[in-house]
């Protein structure tokens, strides 16, 4: 599948002006990431409103990003986890944890909280009605999870603040989001439909933020996409394509760490994606491969529940979001580097070549002419270099600024909205389900009718963010120049409800222990083929290891975090299993390998107390060979 892209700009522009030195104060920046997985079975998914997919496992585990960005005035903390979206409750939660932590530091006015999203993470944080039916009520234990992962995040990037520069960058992704109710879309004004080339946003967003040296501290990018592309049939933890994202990025930029690990912090949030659908193919009958009927998007044979939506890869939902997810990656990527000559730049084309030794095609640098640009200029930093992979970088002009800048760069950003670029970040702070324009309000599809505050709800957030948009632009540095508004509610504890019950004591089959192996792993695959093992029923549930010879040690090259593996939790009764798939990868080197897996039980302790004891399994010993 060919992915088209649009470049608005040529090259990343610096928000600080590098060749102002000590004359101009930079920002002060901090990134940090923490996991907010939660308890992965039982609880409700959050996302369908479907009360039957409830979590049996995990097949990536959800993280929260938090950005600090200083501009010596104003600190502004930008967070987005993976979770379906903010509530009102959670992130009243979270301010009252930062109060405790930080004093008037972090707070209301200058906290944004946003969720990717992901419709396969843990329900149960909402404080309102609707959503405590639709989710089992709240669930102590899934908010806890979340609240602790975005405090920490935040704790992180306040720790590692150092002054840096912020770079901006935008361009455009096809094939990666379908309108998917492009009937309601028809019914705006055609001279407003004009303005846009698609029915669909397919702008892509890009902040990366660097250190004073130009090494990158982490990324932070919206593009409009439901997070969807693991359907609702799934009951495995994921944080989706968003997600996906997230953990190539940083994989990437992270080398030798384990996923969810690492300095580098990329994160991929949440923008307009109201109507903007992951599954490209559009709506299909599943009896009879047709499509579904364009107004009201149903089947002539099983109505609404067989029309199903098709992403890239049909109706596989994790290649789905394998692909949406690198589509996203390799866009936000081809928007972080630095700007940088290769070899083949010195060898002309063939309207003019160059004088000196070099030729075009060249995918490996020079000694001789790499060593005088070192001595005179200064070698490239590993992150360029790494960037532009697989050019050979002849001259690094993105950080070569004796005695100009080698390639264009804007002025400094601070205290002009000149070169204001809007986002729309979305599903942030508390979620009111959809804003549709009165146009599209009268067709009543889906988004019209989770309008929740009837047809003119556009016209009155615009009235709203207008004055909010002026007393940014007019630079007023003080919470208390704008009218604060009611206090949101904060209901007490005994005024919530929970649906779902409390864990029972655990039970295992006569003569064999929690943590036993059920079924053998072979004692040989070859890459790329999936390992299977089954046990009896903030720490990872799975790792795979690698026995090295050298050391006479294992070592994790896989967790639950990893795209790789799947962990499977089936309940039957007071007894479950926990299956481990360890999808291997090409990449996989030949050894021995074995796969471990961490829980704990429920058991009684006398006639009334309970006790929770950890335990863990351990698969035979096995080899990983490469195809021959």
């Amino acid at each position: 599948m060919a992915v088209h892209w649009e470049d608005r700009l040529q090259e990343p522009e610096p928000t600080v002006n590098p060749t102002a030195g000590l004359h101009e104060n930079p920002y002060l920046i901090g990134v940090g990431r923490a996991d907010c997985t939660g308890p992965p079975g039982d609880v409700p998914l959050m996302g369908y409103a479907n009360l039957e997919q409830t979590a049996a496992g995990i097949h990536t585990r959800l993280f929260s990003r938090a950005f600090i960005v200083d501009n010596g005035s104003k600190r502004v903390v930008f967070v987005t986890a993976d979770i379906g979206m903010v509530s009102q409750r959670l992130r009243l939660e979270v301010l009252k944890e930062l109060e405790v932590k930080y004093g008037i530091l972090y707070r209301q006015d200058n906290v944004i909280l946003s969720g990717t999203h992901t419709h396969s993470g843990l329900g149960g944080y909402f404080q309102y009605t609707l959503f405590m039916i639709t989710s089992k009520g709240y669930i102590k234990p899934s908010i806890k999870a979340i609240v602790n992962g975005i405090v920490k995040s935040i704790d992180i990037a306040h720790r590692n603040i150092k002054p840096g520069r912020i770079y901006m960058s935008k361009g455009e992704l096809e094939e990666s989001n379908l309108n998917r109710s492009p009937h309601s879309y028809l019914n705006n004004p055609a001279e407003e439909r004009n303005k846009y080339k698609s029915n669909t946003d397919k702008q892509v967003t890009l902040l990366k933020f660097t250190d004073l040296d130009g090494d990158g501290m982490g990324m932070l990018s919206w593009f409009a996409v439901h997070a969807v592309s693991m359907n609702y049939t799934n009951q495995m933890v994921s944080s989706d394509n968003m997600g996906y994202a997230s953990y190539l990025l940083e994989q990437e930029k992270n080398i030798g760490f384990l996923p969810g690990e690492g300095p580098f912090v990329a994160a991929f949030a949440s923008s307009n994606l109201g109507d903007a659908s992951p599954n490209i193919r559009g709506p299909f009958c599943a009896n009879t491969g047709l499509p579904c009927d364009y107004l009201n998007s149903s089947c002539p044979i099983g109505g609404l529940k067989m029309c199903v939506a098709l992403g890239p890869a049909g109706s596989d939902m994790f290649n789905n979001t394998k692909i949406i997810g690198e589509n996203i990656f390799k866009r936000a990527k081809s928007r972080t580097c630095k700007p940088a000559l290769g070899h083949s730049f010195a060898a002309g084309t063939t309207d003019g070549g160059g004088d000196l030794n070099f030729t075009q095609g060249a995918v490996e640098g020079d000694p001789f002419w790499d060593g005088i640009r070192d001595a005179l200029l200064g070698a490239p930093s590993n992150e360029t270099q790494d960037c532009h992979q697989p050019k050979p970088i002849l001259f690094s002009t993105g950080e070569m600024t004796w005695p100009l800048p080698w390639h264009p760069i804007s002025t400094t950003a601070q205290g002009t909205f000149s070169n204001a670029e809007v986002v729309v970040a979305g599903l942030c702070n508390i979620y009111t389900h959809y804003i549709t324009t009165y146009e599209e309000y009268q067709i009543q599809r889906y988004e019209g009718a989770s309008t929740i505050y009837g047809p003119h709800t556009l016209s009155a957030y615009i009235q709203k963010f207008r004055g909010l948009a002026k007393a940014i632009a007019e630079v007023r540095t003080t919470y208390c120049t704008l009218p604060k508004g009611p206090e949101p509610p904060f209901f007490k504890d005994s005024q919530l409800f929970s649906l779902l019950p409390a864990a029972a004591v655990d039970k295992k089959p006569i003569n064999t222990t929690f943590g036993e192996v059920l079924e053998r792993v072979d004692p040989e695959y070859t890459v790329h083929i999936t390992d299977t093992m089954s046990f009896q029923r903030d720490k990872t549930f799975v790792t795979v290891e690698k026995y090295h010879n050298s050391t006479a040690h294992w070592d994790v090259v896989h967790t639950d975090a990893s795209w790789e593996t799947r962990f499977h939790w089936v309940k039957n009764g007071a007894e479950s299993n926990a299956t481990i798939e360890w999808h291997i990868p090409l990449s996989a080197q030949a050894g021995s390998y074995r796969i471990r897996h961490f829980g704990h039980y429920k058991q009684r302790k006398g006639f009334l107390e309970t006790v929770i004891i950890a335990y863990e399994g351990v698969s035979d010993v096995f080899r990983v060979s490469k195809i021959k």
